[in-house]
């Protein structure tokens, strides 16, 4: 059985904490789904008050931390060092719309580094979680990229264009020259849910070009303990602040950025 660390275990009760409300306004938002009005709004106010009772439950066990957040943005605490990064709700448009792909996402850093990681897909009850050093895991299971080496038989997964996307173009570009070299290739919009299948190997890789540092913290060390290789696209080393980034084993890395540049 794997042992989780202190640091992860207060992330987990955090994510557990948040996941209560989530769920039950989940299927609040499959009826709203009837209404004129829509649901967005209540959306938003679901979002919010995951992410409130994330930081309550953060701050409690580890109350000089610093935050940034999506939806309460930059919260400096008396440890300028030490960071949460916080999406209460990767995958707002799946919500949206009753779709059961979205997560909840923490990720700690230190120093610089990221140290740990959680991201608990609440529909299906999967809690994927990465310690420094220690490797990644699925629950007690231990998390391994996919070892596949063809490009051709790869299952990727990206996003694509929506409304409102200044790399819309770019990111059509993309689909186009990888679609003609792989198996397939999937647009779930949850980044972070999308990483972490890439660290559970369901996923062979995984890229985007325009995400925040909350999207892609957790994912980023999930991958890297899962065995994985990650970067900006263009083989930067800040994937968590560049933007962009690309996820895959070793075997893919090469011919997926060489697609991408």
């Amino acid at each position: 059985m794997a042992l989780m660390p202190a640091l992860v275990t207060v992330m987990v009760k955090a994510v557990e904490a948040a996941s209560k409300s989530l769920a039950r306004d989940f299927g609040e938002v499959e009826q709203l789904q009837v209404s004129i009005k829509g649901p967005s709004d209540f959306v938003s106010a679901a979002d919010k008050r995951a992410e409130k009772t994330i930081h309550q439950s953060l701050s409690k066990a580890r109350p000089d931390f610093s935050y940034v957040m999506e939806e309460g943005g930059k919260i400096e605490g008396k440890d300028k060092s030490k960071v949460f990064y916080v999406d209460p709700l990767d995958g707002t448009n799946n919500f949206l719309h009753g779709v059961p792909h979205w997560c909840t996402t923490i990720a700690a850093e230190e120093d610089g580094e990221i140290t740990a990681a959680v991201t608990l897909d609440v529909v299906r009850n999967e809690l994927f979680w990465a310690s420094k050093g220690h490797g990644a895991f699925i629950r007690n299971k231990r998390l391994r990229i996919s070892g596949r080496k063809d490009l051709d038989m790869a299952l990727v997964a990206a996003s694509h264009a929506a409304k409102g996307r200044r790399d819309a173009v770019k990111l059509g570009e993309d689909i186009i020259k990888v679609s003609g070299h792989v198996s397939g290739i999937r647009s779930f919009h949850s980044a972070a849910l999308d990483l972490a299948y890439v660290a559970a190997g369901r996923f062979d890789a995984f890229w985007d070009r325009s995400l925040k540092p909350w999207d892609v913290a957790a994912g980023v060390l999930l991958i890297r303990e899962a065995g994985g290789m990650v970067s900006e696209i263009d083989g930067g080393s800040d994937p968590v602040n560049g933007g962009s980034i690309l996820a895959s084993n070793a075997s893919l890395y090469q011919d997926m950025r060489k697609l991408l540049s």
